[in-house]
Parts: structure tokens; sequence; C-alpha cells
């Protein structure tokens, strides 16, 4: 396993991220699983107070109990859930900030979470209150360094002039170069480590049937999981080849992948052993399909 600084933190992140949004509900091959990761050197677990109104917290804390110094836990704050459970409503607001890490604290079963994120974000927001929100659990020592997860460029701007985050984590692969125009230029100028989610467009890039994703007809999404066929080889498979069009993207620090069974997580892992794809060969993948921009939030 390799590892990157995140930003310009102090936390050194394995190349390959355990997205913890697909687990199941059974503690014992949640635990199995998670270990067996950390076995082979992935020590960033990413997950969210959203996901199964806390409960995938709770799952990750109960893996992750007795593994702790080891580890970057990364969780997200931002949407409430309604009384009644019947769906979430946005705040970004201090108070209410404050108050959710200690539930998300609780859950994970720790005294500080590595990486707090606001699980989104608009200009419309109190942007002033909720960086401040941030600020004071980083200096109460309940966080160790906080970012945003967002693919809007006019948030991710606000953020990057006003505040001291560390990390952006944002949508990126072969079929979404959204961030190559204005985003990751900037955040590797600021120094602040990208996170990319979704490098394998949904299993797009992969066997997945045809179908249109984002601006892209059937037509392009069958040519881009062509050509990433095509640049693989019994030592570097199509997974491993989409994800190593992510990694050697220099803005970004970790692939967050998301893992619920072995064969998955197996194959995540292989991207870090597999070859580096070589300059004319990114070329090669970039040309396959016009790469796309932000069309909204610019």
């Amino acid at each position: 396993m390799q590892y990157r600084l995140l930003g310009k933190s102090t936390l050194s992140v394995s190349e390959i991220g355990f997205g913890c949004m697909s687990l199941g509900h059974h503690d014992v091959d949640n635990a199995r699983l998670i270990h067996h990761a950390l076995d082979q050197g992935i020590n960033f677990f990413d997950t969210a107070d959203l996901y199964e109104h806390g409960q995938n917290e709770t799952t990750v804390g109960k893996a992750l109990q007795t593994k702790r110094s080891a580890v970057i836990i990364a969780s997200k704050v931002g949407n409430q859930w309604k009384e009644d459970g019947s769906g979430w409503n946005w705040n970004p607001g201090r108070d209410y900030i404050i108050a959710a890490v200690e539930a998300s604290l609780k859950r994970l079963q720790t005294d500080y979470i590595d990486l707090y994120q606001l699980h989104g974000g608009t200009m419309e927001d109190p942007i002033a209150e909720t960086i401040d929100a941030f600020e004071t659990l980083q200096q109460q020592g309940k966080i160790r360094y906080y970012g945003i997860s967002s693919i809007r460029p006019n948030v991710i701007r606000e953020y990057v002039n006003r505040s001291h985050m560390v990390s952006v984590m944002m949508q990126y692969s072969l079929l979404d170069r959204r961030p190559e125009e204005t985003c990751f230029p900037l955040l590797l100028e600021n120094n602040i480590g990208v996170l990319a989610r979704g490098s394998l467009a949904k299993g797009l890039l992969l066997d997945k049937p045809a179908a249109p994703y984002l601006n892209y007809a059937e037509g392009d999404v069958a040519a881009a999981a062509a050509a990433i066929k095509a640049h693989s080889n019994p030592t570097r498979g199509a997974a491993q080849t989409a994800l190593r069009f992510v990694l050697q993207q220099p803005a970004v620090s970790s692939a967050i992948v998301g893992i619920r069974t072995a064969a998955q997580l197996e194959d995540a892992l292989r991207a870090v052993q597999a070859p580096a794809l070589l300059p004319e060969e990114i070329a090669a993948l970039q040309q396959v399909v016009p790469a796309n921009t932000y069309d909204q939030h610019r």
C-alpha cells in the first residue's frame, strides 16, 4: 500500500480508502472485512451520520474500536434527519454541527474524528458560521481536521478562500472529469487534498451494460468502457485501470471505493499493486470522450 499526505494535514492516508456506506448489517462479517482491509494497508475509513440513520457509524465504530490508533476515521455532517425518520433537512448551522459531532463520537466509540466533512453545501449557507463550528471543534480536540464533500465549484472556492479545510471529497472518473477544469488546479495550488469517489462510474466502466451517465449518451459510455478494457491486461484489470486513471491525477490523495464484499476489497487492493498507466495511455483514455464540465454552480 502507498500513502499520501492529505493536503496540508499530517494525515497519511492510504491510496485506496474504504467507503463504508455499502456495508451490510452483519457485525461479524463487517468487522472481518474491515480488519482484512486494515491488514492489507488500508487505513482510511469513510462514513457519515446520514448513512442508515447513523447505524453505519455504529458499525464502523464497533469494527475499529480496538484498532483506533492505527486508523484514520472520516465522517460527515449537515443532513439532519426529521423526527419521524421520513427524510432529512439540510442544516449547516453551527449549533447543529456542534451537537451532531457528539452523537457521531458516541456511535464511533471514539473521542475524536480525524476528518470531519461538511456533507454538501450551498452558497446560501451561513458559511462563516459553519466554518466557525469546525474551527471550534478542532480547538476542542473533537476533530483533527475538517473538509467538505462537494461538487459545486463556487462552494469549493468559498471554503478555499475562507477556511482551513484540508480536503474536498468529489466525484471523479474517466466519465466525470468535471473537476479538471477549475477545481483540481485550485486545490493543488492551495495544497488541499482530493478524496475521489465514484471512480468506477457505478460500474459502467467495468461490466455493467452501457447506459446514459451525466451528459454522456449510451454510446459514449460504451466507448469509455471499451477504452478501459483495451488498456487493461492480465496484470491490470479494468477496475485497476479505472482506479489508476484517478490515482495518477496529481490532485487526488485517495480513491474512496465503496466496499461490501471480500471480492470488491481485493479488486480495489489490486489497483495499488497494478502497473501505473503510461503517460500515453492516460492521454489515449482522455481522448476517448470529450471532457465534461460543470454547467451549474460555477
